[in-house]
């Protein structure tokens, strides 16, 4: 069946595909967003331009090039019928661990105050914490979470994860937490906050004054979520009041990142441009090309979302 398929976003330059697309399907007819036909029947996206998706009759597929599905779910143009897919990524996993695991040691070992040093030739030791005494609070357990976990866990750190339902088969040593009846004690054993959740109407807002409020003073923030997760004011006067000590950035509202958001000045806060795991283009075509395949014989796509729960 002939096929055009729709690259699009207003965040980064789709074309990184092209030459991975010519590749494994050089059969298939690939456009721009800016250049989009009537008669495209898929959509490979992220962060698609508004209405685009409406603007297409014939769709019958929209595609995140990520794990994220948040910026398709956003868009009432995207036809209630037509599925949304998310990137299942084995390997996706990996990245996102070595970034937290990154994060959490850096502030836990004070390695950022080690480096402000050494620009001034000050050998000066900071007192070491075990990492048995150090809670690590993981929110959103699923498979980047679990993952997240497991691999802290195994490094020594005192690791609860919160969910909105229970998880019966969390990694050993991980204690779990669940529903907003349990939010509260998990957050009050939180020195390092990590946020993995999805982003849905729910969790739009999660981490602002009044969750900083009912963590340890001084904890440390790691969104490696979704900008939308955090509100930015509230952060910057949680840091202020010493409520929180520092914060790890990885996603943002506004992407990239304006030039003139205090974020940028601000030595409490490391910002990183959305590289906490990437996944390949191969990947991202290979899953696609599968889905296709799938779609046209009628059976179940590979990362499907639930359209009423967002993820």
């Amino acid at each position: 069946m002939s096929r055009t398929i729709v690259l699009a976003s207003t965040q980064i330059d789709m074309s990184y595909l092209l030459p991975t697309f010519a590749k494994l399907a050089p059969e298939l007819d690939i456009r721009m967003h800016q250049e989009a036909p009537e008669h495209a029947d898929t959509v490979l996206c992220w962060h698609a331009p508004a209405g685009l998706f409406g603007a297409l009759p014939r769709l019958r597929l929209v595609q995140s090039i990520a794990a994220g599905v948040d910026h398709i779910t956003a868009d009432p143009t995207v036809p209630p019928d037509v599925p949304i897919c998310r990137i299942i990524d084995p390997n996706m996993a990996s990245g996102m661990v070595a970034y937290v695991v990154w994060a959490v040691t850096h502030r836990h070992r004070h390695f950022d105050q080690y480096l402000a040093r050494q620009t001034q030739g000050i050998w000066q030791e900071n007192p070491i914490v075990p990492t048995r005494l150090h809670r690590v609070g993981i929110a959103g357990m699923g498979v980047l979470g679990l993952a997240v976990a497991s691999a802290l866990a195994m490094l020594g750190y005192d690791v609860a994860g919160w969910s909105r339902g229970p998880k019966p088969d969390l990694p050993a040593g991980v204690m779990g937490y669940h529903g907003a009846g349990q939010l509260g004690d998990f957050l009050a054993r939180s020195d390092s906050l990590v946020c993995l959740l999805p982003l849905t109407d729910e969790t739009q807002g999660f981490l602002n004054a009044d969750l900083f409020a009912r963590l340890p003073a001084g904890a440390h923030l790691i969104n490696v979520g979704r900008g939308g997760h955090l509100v930015d004011r509230d952060l910057l006067a949680a840091l202020d009041r010493g409520q929180l000590g520092a914060a790890t950035l990885d996603a943002f509202t506004e992407e990239p990142l304006p030039g003139d958001h205090p974020f940028w000045r601000d030595r409490r806060i490391v910002v990183t441009p959305h590289i906490a795991t990437r996944t390949g283009p191969t990947v991202v075509v290979t899953q696609l090309l599968a889905n296709l395949a799938r779609l046209d014989a009628g059976t179940p796509l590979v990362g499907a979302i639930d359209r009423q729960r967002g993820y």
